[in-house]
C-alpha cells in the first residue's frame, strides 16, 4: 500500500524506506545506514523524480527530466533535498511537491529504479512506468 505524504519541517515528505533501499539510495551494514544519497527532486504535474546526484550522470538526468517534462507538459521546481532517518526507516523531503499537485494525506506510489525514485499521482502512472523503464535501460 502506498505511503501518505506528510508535513515535515517547512515542507512535505514521504516515508520511502523499502523503495530507497531497493533503489540504492540507502546503504546499510547491520541495519545501520552507511550511506544516504545526496538527492535532487524534480517536480512536474503529478510527478516527482528523486535522483541520486552522485550516481546518475548528467546526461542521464537530462534524458529522464526531458521525458517527464514532455510527457507532463510541465516542470515546476528542481531542488536539492535530503533523505533522512525517520522512525524505523527513511523519509525523503519533497520540495516542489505542493506545486506539482501533491498534498498532505495523499497516498502516492513510490516506484524504485537504480538510484531513482518515481513518485506519481494516479493520473501519471504511465509516465512513471516510462521513466522507470528508461532508467533501467540506462544502467
Amino acid at each position: 500500500m502506498p505511503n501518505t505524504i506528510k508535513r515535515s519541517g517547512d515542507g512535505l515528505a514521504l516515508q520511502v524506506t523499502k523503495p530507497a533501499r531497493t533503489a540504492g539510495l540507502v546503504e546499510e551494514t547491520d541495519d545501520e545506514p552507511t550511506r544516504l544519497a545526496d538527492i535532487r527532486v524534480f517536480a512536474f504535474d503529478d510527478l516527482l523524480l528523486v535522483i541520486d546526484i552522485d550516481r546518475i550522470t548528467d546526461e542521464n538526468v537530462v534524458e529522464l527530466a526531458t521525458t517527464a517534462a514532455l510527457d507532463t507538459v510541465s516542470i515546476h521546481r528542481v531542488a536539492n533535498a535530503s533523505l533522512q532517518i525517520a522512525g524505523n526507516g527513511y523519509q525523503v523531503q519533497l520540495p516542489g511537491a505542493a506545486d506539482a499537485g501533491f498534498h498532505v494525506g495523499d497516498r502516492v506510489p513510490c516506484t524504485p529504479a537504480p538510484n531513482l525514485l518515481v513518485i506519481a499521482a494516479e493520473g501519471s502512472k504511465r509516465v512513471a512506468a516510462d521513466i522507470v523503464t528508461i532508467r533501467r535501460e540506462q544502467v
